[in-house]
């Protein structure tokens, strides 16, 4: 297990309690009690920071590189029955932006998702979850598939942000997310978007207008990343956690100012703990709200997504 900056104690603890079992082994001692109290002082110790978690120490939750990725939901939750459909039909296949059919029980979905990498190669195949423009054309190609047959969409939004490389400004990046946004707004089937873990600026909403969106308890989804709001407004990154707790960044924030409709409870501890759980979770999300929104006839849901998306923010004509 992969301990973050404040979870050290944790980490001493865990260390103290491994290095108890091994004495107790090798000198045949009975180390029941010693055990008891350590993992005792462990979980007092793990429920007194998960209690009171910053708005910084959720992004670097977020971020656990133990944490479930956009395959691992879809692994979870179709299985056998996921068929990954690939490319743009203009430029190439973008790795970081995955998608195609598959059943969550006896329901057909369209998953649309960006996968970041478990390791360094993969990390680098997937490109850090960062999609190109031809990443954000097929979503949107898959998504106007699921459209023509009828097919329910979920998202499943997990990126530092859309790729800011020359090459993908010159493909047309900022064209590309606004055109997903666009068309999404007037898309005729239910659309679920989920945050899993980081919610980046326009990388996240290129595939984050939904009718129900959620996030994890452990997520974040803003218009920009700590670091860089904090290099932008202080000219370094020293003041990232003042710019994480300005930002309103957590699922509580995003609910009480109504850019979110709920909150995906975590496992103590965070997603990386116990995936099983998360990934129910999930589930039980998604089926639920797939049968409410199958009740919008085709042609008012859009209507509504449109005036949902409408009353967000303050604004003057």
């Amino acid at each position: 297990m992969e301990y973050l900056d404040f979870e050290k104690e944790l980490e001493e603890l865990d260390l103290q309690i491994n290095n108890t079992k091994e004495a107790g082994e090798k000198t045949n001692s009975d180390m029941t009690k010693v055990l008891k109290e350590l993992r005792n002082k462990y979980n007092q110790k793990k429920k007194k920071i998960y209690q009171n978690l910053s708005p910084w120490q959720r992004v670097q939750i977020s971020r656990h590189p133990q944490r479930p990725y956009t395959l691992d939901y879809i692994n979870y939750l179709a299985g056998d029955t996921f068929i990954e459909l690939h490319g743009d039909r203009n430029i190439k296949d973008d790795k970081a932006m995955i998608g195609g059919f598959g059943k969550i029980e006896n329901q057909t979905v369209m998953f649309v998702g960006q996968q970041k990498g478990s390791n360094t190669k993969m990390r680098k195949y997937r490109n850090f979850g960062m999609s190109n423009p031809e990443g954000y054309r097929k979503a949107l190609r898959l998504m106007k598939l699921a459209e023509k047959f009828n097919k329910p969409i979920v998202t499943l939004i997990d990126t530092p942000g859309a790729f800011p490389g020359l090459e993908a400004e010159e493909r047309g990046q900022g064209e590309a997310i606004a055109r997903n946004i666009y068309e999404m707004c007037k898309l005729d089937v239910p659309i679920i978007c989920i945050i899993i873990g980081e919610g980046a600026s326009g990388g996240a909403l290129g595939i984050g207008v939904g009718d129900k969106i959620f996030m994890l308890e452990n997520t974040w989804y803003s218009v920009i990343s700590p670091e860089s709001c904090s290099s932008i407004l202080w000219r370094n990154w020293e003041h990232k956690e003042e710019a994480a707790k300005s930002l309103n960044l957590t699922p509580n924030d995003m609910l009480k100012n109504k850019m979110i409709d709920g909150i995906i409870k975590e496992p103590f501890g965070g997603a990386h703990n116990n995936p099983d759980f998360c990934f129910k979770e999930v589930k039980k999300t998604i089926l639920e709200n797939i049968q409410k929104l199958k009740k919008i006839k085709p042609n008012i849901i859009s209507i509504k997504r449109i005036e949902k998306f409408s009353k967000m923010g303050i604004f003057q004509d």
